[in-house]
């Protein structure tokens, strides 16, 4: 099985090394790691030119934005299976794809997501959230929930046969794919019980209240155009519950 991993980047000199590393660095040998670099201005292309010969295919370019440039990656991957890595994130360690390739033969499933961890920006191993991935089911996307994207692995075909992302989205265009894929069509998904990705905090959709307010909203149109009722008061109740995941992960 062919796993193809995409990254996009813009002036990422900071972190773009670690998640370079941390792909390179998987026990599963067949894999391909593409880079869209939207045109950065710092010494990121630099840093991902030490690592040309042992990288798929590398785009630098402008683009129209994030998810935009998520789709030129999508529509460039070869593998049976796609996973899409921020350049602000890395695996949590070496066994992340091989235990991902031994879920999707074990499970037949057609995507897998497991959980993830935010750490500080200036300590990698210093967790402040635990993101877990375990109790979702598709009636949580009502209330502003969806598994974590970072470590969503799906069949390569259903980009194909249901699309890719929806560039006018700001913020969460994310949450409406995976509403689409696990909600409107019934891809079917399986949990791996494990921590897959390390997140740096301080992503655009947590940064401040005004694209707070984007991202609430995005994720109701997203809900309306497939087919999910809920409203504001639903959506906002998901700021509750995060208060449970600001604590150390369960033994």
């Amino acid at each position: 099985m062919k796993i193809s991993i995409i990254t996009v980047v813009f002036n990422g000199e900071s972190t773009i090394r670690d998640t370079i590393h941390s792909v390179l660095s998987q026990d599963y040998p067949d894999i391909e790691h593409i880079i869209i670099d939207g045109a950065s201005t710092d010494g990121t292309l630099n840093i991902i030119k030490m690592y040309s010969d042992r990288l798929a295919k590398v785009i630098s370019e402008p683009d129209s934005g994030i998810y935009d440039a998520m789709n030129k990656g999508l529509r460039l991957a070869s593998g049976d299976v796609i996973g899409i890595l921020n350049s602000d994130d890395f695996y949590a360690d070496t066994t992340v794809i091989s235990s991902v390739v031994k879920h999707f033969e074990q499970t037949q499933a057609e995507s897998v997501f497991g959980d993830l961890v935010y750490v500080t920006s200036s300590d990698r191993n210093k967790v402040i959230r635990y993101y877990s991935s375990a109790k979702f089911n598709p009636d949580q996307f009502a209330y502003g929930w969806m598994p974590a994207h970072p470590t969503f692995f799906v069949k390569r075909w259903a980009y194909e046969r249901y699309g890719l992302f929806k560039t006018d989205y700001k913020i969460a265009a994310d949450y409406e794919l995976l509403t689409r894929f696990l909600a409107k069509h019934r891809l079917s998904y399986s949990y791996l019980p494990k921590i897959m990705v390390k997140m740096r905090a301080g992503g655009v959709s947590t940064t401040n209240l005004k694209s707070n307010w984007i991202l609430n909203r995005e994720i109701i149109r997203g809900c309306a155009e497939n087919n999910i009722q809920t409203n504001m008061p639903k959506v906002l109740s998901k700021y509750f519950t995060k208060v449970f995941q600001l604590v150390a992960r369960p033994t």
